[in-house]
């Protein structure tokens, strides 16, 4: 198989779909692999490291997706890249179609088979290729929000962990699972008061036995969230329903009554964002102010780490990868349930059910597909 790697063209994004590791890997297994110039310059991946893993060097994107069987990359196609891809082709890579009609739209028009890395699933549960950038993201949002509490950035003027004499800040942390972990891994690092809010209460005691009394755990209901969002500095959205649009917590009427000065990090964003108030920001102009209250939104977060990202991403994803180029996308969707999920549209359909529902679409089950 023809396997593509194009520079990735969205807002301050300098992540790459493969690392030239992963090329090494594609090509051993005998597969060629096209990287078009500069992919990954920007994370000093030069062409030259791509070249002496196997790679063969395209001067465009427009030669990449017209000569790749499969085309590998980190974020969602924008519109023209929409329009470049072809029916049968693979595209692999993050979709988050749920709150994304445009793109959705575009993608069952081209006909490609279209496998979101945030909807695989692992043996174990969870989702393995989401959970790199979701660990980034959680520390990330920390850092981003306790920078834009100074007030030089819109903040109240608090400093996260405070010093001897004065109350450090209180971080609401919304969501327990790997972004919130990771938040909360931060937040109690810097200093801060930590409250973390979640409907699983096994996973309260998880985390309460490891972090015992430098964190409150809170069971996520109406009044409790309510109660922490109004009294923190910093509040952190981390909720996700995979696949689905994220459900809108925290409401207007909540932010309106919050701390002037106060951040919300919404790291949901990629996911329409579970605060009511949020839509997505780019890392050239991060934040926007609702009823005094600073709103950091970027939906891209982990590629301000790119170099990071990128190969924490690739460790996950190149499995994968691997499976769909040496059996095709069809046997391999057959022999792994868990890759299986990951397909949301493919031939026109989509085939993600939670994509459809909240979208309007006709579901089609996979399976259907693969006979």
């Amino acid at each position: 198989m023809r396997v593509g790697l194009p520079k990735e063209i969205k807002n301050h994004e300098y992540r790459v779909g493969l690392t030239p590791a992963s090329v090494r890997e594609l090509v051993m297994h005998g597969h060629s692999v096209l990287v078009q110039t500069g992919a990954g310059d920007a994370i000093g991946l030069t062409d030259a490291q791509y070249a002496a893993a196997g790679a063969t060097l395209a001067p465009d994107a427009p030669t990449v997706f017209a000569q790749a069987d499969m085309v590998v990359k980190v974020k969602e196609p924008q519109p023209h890249e929409c329009a470049m891809l072809r029916h049968g082709q693979i595209l692999y890579t993050y979709l988050h179609l749920a709150p994304d009609p445009a793109q959705t739209a575009a993608l069952v028009k081209s006909g490609a088979v279209c496998i979101a890395y945030e909807t695989i699933t692992g043996p174990g549960g969870g989702l393995p290729l989401l959970a790199p950038m979701s660990e980034v993201a959680g520390r990330m949002a920390v850092q981003a929000g306790a920078a834009h509490l100074e007030k030089s950035k819109g903040g109240m003027g608090v400093l996260l962990g405070g010093v001897p004499g004065v109350h450090a800040a209180h971080v609401a942390i919304i969501g327990a699972g790997v972004v919130g972990t990771h938040a909360l891994q931060m937040a109690v690092g810097m200093g801060a008061r930590v409250t973390v809010l979640d409907k699983n209460v096994d996973r309260l005691r998880q985390l309460d036995l490891v972090f015992g009394n430098r964190i409150n755990t809170v069971y996520s209901n109406a009044h409790s969230l309510e109660e922490a969002v109004l009294d923190a500095e910093l509040v952190i959205g981390g909720v996700l329903i995979p696949g689905a649009a994220a459900p809108k917590l925290v409401t207007r009427a909540m932010v309106s009554r919050m701390k002037k000065g106060a951040v919300v990090v919404d790291v949901a964003i990629d996911q329409g964002g579970c605060f009511e108030t949020s839509h997505a920001t780019t890392h050239a102009d991060p934040t926007y102010v609702v009823d005094g209250v600073v709103h950091y939104c970027v939906a891209n977060m982990p590629g301000a780490v790119a170099r990071t990202s990128t190969f924490a991403l690739n460790n996950a994803t190149i499995a994968h990868a691997l499976a769909l180029a040496d059996k095709g996308w069809k046997q391999a969707l057959k022999d792994d349930i868990h890759l299986l999920r990951g397909l949301n549209v493919a031939n026109g359909f989509v085939t993600y059910e939670a994509v459809a529902q909240a979208l309007g679409y006709d579901w089609v089950r996979p399976e259907t597909l693969l006979a």
